[in-house]
């Protein structure tokens, strides 16, 4: 029989998952290949964004930016898309980045890490880049329902991923840990952050882009209606997920 990891020393051990015989989740780092990215941004109401973000975190702007990505190679996961909503934030004398109070994955195993370890709130959805004649299509499926739809016409401008950066660092990815005991009490209240390893861009376009967002109780990004539609990206790439850090622990504030 193989010696599965089941002393007190292997559980304590950081990386460690279950099941026993077959983890779920991904040791770091991990990396991802071969990666497509369509990018969209617009301008939104400054109150819509301040709503969901957690204190401390502070609004930096009434951007939104929603990265579509098509994860074609990826270590431990596969290939799966996931869509990633985010605003501009800060906790002041910290980090400034974004945070993402929405995202929506295909991957079962994505879900489960992003959750367990980032914090981030991910949820099942079924994200689908296409390139329709002269046209990019990005669109996000849940329930049934396209909840949001954006467009970008296909490779006409050359661009730099620096331009992406400058509407706020997105590569700085802010989240809300919450984790209780069996018994309900709080077990983890953390604001965390990850960045973005070994970034490679192959290719990088911009253009003018449309965000079309419809309403969906389990995936509400209607919260953060477009007031001016903004500038689209498509790039191509990998990267690596390596480990981030805790900014914030609520219960050690306390």
């Amino acid at each position: 029989m193989p010696d599965w990891p089941r002393r007190s020393a292997d559980i304590v051990k950081g990386g460690f998952s279950t099941p026993l015989d077959a983890p779920t989740i991904p040791r770091f780092p991990f990396r991802f290949r071969d990666v497509e990215v369509f990018t969209m941004s617009y301008r939104t109401d400054a109150a819509a964004i301040a709503a969901l973000l957690p204190e401390p975190l502070e609004p930096t702007g009434e951007a939104v930016m929603i990265h579509l990505y098509r994860m074609n190679d990826t270590d431990w996961l596969g290939p799966y898309s996931e869509v990633n909503v985010m605003v501009g934030a800060s906790l002041p004398g910290r980090a400034e980045g974004a945070y993402s109070p929405y995202l929506f994955l295909s991957s079962e195993v994505g879900v489960t890490h992003g959750r367990e370890i980032h914090g981030q709130p991910k949820k099942l959805g079924f994200p689908r880049l296409e390139f329709r004649g002269d046209l990019i299509v990005g669109v996000m499926e849940r329930n049934g329902i396209e909840v949001i739809t954006g467009t970008m016409p296909y490779k006409q401008e050359p661009a730099a991923i620096g331009e992406l950066a400058r509407i706020f660092p997105f590569a700085t990815n802010l989240n809300l840990k919450a984790v209780d005991h069996i018994d309900g009490r709080p077990a983890i209240r953390q604001l965390t952050s990850r960045r973005l390893a070994d970034l490679e861009v192959t290719e990088c376009w911009r253009g003018p882009c449309t965000v079309e967002l419809r309403p969906n109780a389990q995936a509400p990004v209607h919260r953060l209606p477009v007031r001016d539609e903004g500038v689209g990206f498509y790039w191509r790439g990998a990267f690596t997920l390596v480990p981030g850090e805790i900014l914030h622990d609520y219960l050690e504030a306390e």
